[in-house]
């Protein structure tokens, strides 16, 4: 499966918006964990790594940021900056979150616990175990 934009319900109301993300109706996984990336300092990234089995959902809840994914041969930049889509990401691709605005927000979901040995935290070992594949 590739990594993909998924648009989320938007209930539209003069109280304020709702949107929402339930499985199986738009996330491909049932969700095992949840985390959020906040109070990122100007020009810091994060990420820098892959899972070799772990799939991910990101959103911007509130602000920017970039999310870089590299299949070990191309890579693809996606803009994070509303709360009712939200970026796809399966197994084994690399990435970076980049470029946060002030007082950004990302939620991140994911379908499996915090494994340390799931991940690859060396860009020449994750090209490695893709040319594997």
């Amino acid at each position: 499966m590739d990594p993909k934009i998924i648009d989320l319900p938007k209930i539209v109301d003069s109280r304020g918006n709702l949107s929402f993300f339930e499985y199986p109706n738009q996330l491909p996984f049932e969700i095992a964990r949840t985390y959020w990336i906040y109070d990122v300092p100007g020009g810091e990234q994060r990420g820098s790594h892959a899972f070799k089995e772990q799939q991910e959902f990101i959103i911007a809840l509130s602000g920017s940021f970039n999310v870089v994914l590299n299949n070990g041969e191309k890579e693809e930049s996606f803009t994070l900056n509303r709360s009712y889509y939200g970026l796809y990401i399966p197994k084994m691709l690399w990435r970076t979150l980049e470029n946060f605005s002030t007082n950004s927000l990302g939620l991140i979901v994911s379908d499996k616990s915090f494994d340390e040995q799931d991940y690859v935290r060396n860009f020449e070992d994750f090209k490695k175990l893709r040319n594997e594949k």
